[in-house]
């Protein structure tokens, strides 16, 4: 088969459109419907629906671009093994890291150890709040990624590896005493709420708690960028609930007096290390694996 016509594949789905795809790879439309048309005829199987609102793939299709991403992947990194025989691990490796999460806060350091110790290895690194990590691991778009939950997911292998305490965060003016004791969750009723939409793991975790405590959640807005939640709870717009990491970021980072504080009943999450348990990892990608379970290994002290 013509490695060009699986890379053609992949742009087609990634862009939803042929026209767009073709605009992308340089190719004239009809020359990229034709590659296509050549591997559906190998698979004997139509990969993809067109519409007019682009394309779709098929259940064969999905198959496909599954087992595509991980063929190309596999040609890109024994092309950099024969670069590097005999030399330092070289090659692309991709790794997730869920957003408002101890997660997010590994990523330079993540790029910095890697770059020290494997100075060939190419990291990919994304933070998405949009896509499913565990999905992006099974159709090899992800080769790892740090994700909240234990599983089971068919296709994915989870390695719990830290669990995160949630932390209120609140300024001043809202009437909360700075006390290391934990505050009940009951003593949050109607407190203005800034927390990210619902089907954030953060948001999930915070609505369970509410509705087992019978307490009123008031989400006054949602907000997906840590920054600008951290400029809002600073400015007093509303208070957040978060992971430790992510409630010590938005105290670090401001200048105003803020209020941090565990809850209770104690409301945590299981952070896991997840890879795909259909292909193993290349050389590579265990020593980032190696790498950043040892950093995730430090936030627990």
């Amino acid at each position: 088969m013509d490695i060009r016509r699986l890379k053609s594949f992949i742009v087609i789905v990634d862009s939803g459109s042929i026209t767009r795809a073709a605009d992308i790879l340089h190719l004239a439309q009809p020359a990229l419907s034709q590659q296509l048309a050549a591997l559906e005829e190998h698979f004997g199987q139509k990969l993809l629906i067109r519409s007019q609102q682009g394309v779709t793939m098929t259940d064969a299709g999905h198959a496909v671009y599954r087992h595509a991403q991980i063929i190309l992947r596999q040609m890109e990194q024994a092309q950099a093994d024969a670069a590097a025989a005999g030399n330092s691990l070289a090659g692309r490796v991709s790794v997730g890291l869920v957003p408002f999460s101890s997660a997010a806060t590994l990523s330079v350091e993540l790029l910095a150890e890697t770059r020290k110790r494997h100075p060939g290895i190419l990291l990919h690194l994304t933070e998405s709040v949009g896509q499913t990590y565990s999905q992006m691991i099974m159709n090899g778009r992800l080769e790892m990624a740090l994700i909240h939950g234990v599983g089971p997911i068919k296709g994915v292998r989870f390695e719990p590896i830290l669990s995160e305490e949630f932390y209120l965060v609140a300024h001043r003016d809202f009437a909360i005493e700075a006390d290391s004791k934990p505050i009940p969750v009951g003593a949050l009723d109607g407190l203005p709420m800034l927390l990210p939409p619902i089907y954030n793991f953060v948001r999930r975790a915070v609505d369970t708690a509410f509705t087992r405590s019978r307490i009123n959640l008031k989400v006054v807005a949602e907000v997906e960028i840590v920054r600008t939640l951290a400029r809002a709870v600073g400015t007093g717009l509303g208070a957040t609930i978060m992971p430790k990491a992510i409630a010590d970021r938005i105290v670090s980072e401001s200048s105003e007096p803020l209020v941090c504080r565990l809850l209770s009943p104690r409301l945590e999450e299981t952070l896991s290390l997840c890879t795909s348990d259909q292909s193993s990892l290349s050389e590579p990608a265990f020593a980032v694996k190696d790498i950043l379970v040892e950093l995730t290994g430090r936030l627990k002290l």
